[in-house]
């Protein structure tokens, strides 16, 4: 189908502005802050608050989302989305709240360290102590820890399946479920034909990806399961998945590819394609209707697999 109204309308007000990948980190970064002024209402939440914890790097900052109701509550560790590179806590406030709120939990957002400032692996081992942090103090949260899911978008979504290995391998704790939203899941040097077919004119593009990973691992392997889980020997025994992808999307094929090989490995995983969308479209649930009814099906889709702790 052609890229949804909607979306094609945020793509030719952004018509014109210099690529990603042609400015410098510090301009990039600003870029996309600036967004977060146009993004949409989201979700009530009942309370927020941050807390500094200590990290592998130093202090590493969370912000704590506690949904109305009364807990404890299921428990959400939630890696943004950034390319690695760019993005915030702040750019991803939206999401976070919609994920709360809809989902009934207590999200733990994680500000984990930022390529080329630092490259792999800090950003996978902020993500892991965060997580271990969250499940180590959920009732002081509110919340309880043997209802934890894994979440992010993007390279948030690779952080994501990265903890969901490193938990089963490096001695937990456990969670039970992986929300996955257009995740990137293998260096570039694995191209698939969505790398190709959408390559520009969708928002993120092929070079901007490129420049995302060549920031993010400097000489480090790209083919590290901890880099691009997608090559990793053994995805059994990992939580269930919804795998959320965009038809205009250079990263849609990895991210089917990684459902796929999750459901082989005996995982139960839900993978939907969403027709029309591109990159990023998530952001503008509230605003764009297929991004709405995203955000929809990923809450439904906590709210079915909490109960079952």
């Amino acid at each position: 189908m052609p890229v949804d109204p909607q979306i094609q309308a945020l793509l030719d007000r952004a018509a014109g502005l210099p690529p990603t990948h042609t400015l410098p980190v510090a301009e990039a970064r600003a870029r996309y802050e600036a967004l977060t002024a146009l993004r949409p209402d989201a979700a009530p939440v009942a309370a927020v608050s941050e807390r500094e914890i200590a990290g592998p790097g130093g202090p590493l900052k969370l912000r704590i989302y506690t949904p109305e109701g009364s807990g404890p509550f299921p428990l959400i560790v939630f890696y943004h989305g950034s390319g690695f590179v760019l993005c915030s806590l702040d750019t991803h406030d939206g999401m976070a709240r919609n994920l709360c709120g809809g989902g009934g939990a207590v999200l733990v957002s994680v500000d984990y360290r930022l390529a080329p400032e630092h490259r792999f692996p800090a950003g996978p081992d902020d993500c892991l102590a965060a997580t271990r942090w969250a499940a180590a103090h959920a009732a002081e949260l509110g919340a309880d820890a043997t209802r934890m899911v894994l979440a992010g978008d993007s390279a948030g979504a690779n952080l994501a399946t990265v903890t969901a290995l490193r938990l089963r391998d490096e001695g937990g704790p456990t969670a039970i479920g992986q929300l996955l939203i257009y995740p990137a899941t293998t260096h570039y040097s694995q191209p698939m034909p969505s790398y190709t077919e959408n390559a520009e004119g969708y928002g993120l593009t092929r070079d901007t990806m490129v420049w995302f990973w060549d920031h993010y691992l400097g000489d480090a392997d790209g083919s590290h399961p901890h880099a691009s889980p997608l090559r990793a020997a053994d995805l059994s025994r990992l939580p269930p998945a919804l795998v959320q992808t965009a038809e205009f999307d250079p990263l849609r094929d990895e991210g089917e590819r990684y459902a796929e090989r999750l459901a082989a490995a005996g995982v139960k995983t839900q993978l939907t394609r969403w027709d029309g969308m591109n990159h990023g479209f998530m952001q503008w649930a509230n605003r764009v209707d297929g991004a709405t009814a995203a955000m929809a099906e990923a809450t439904a889709w906590l709210r079915e697999i909490f109960p079952r702790a």
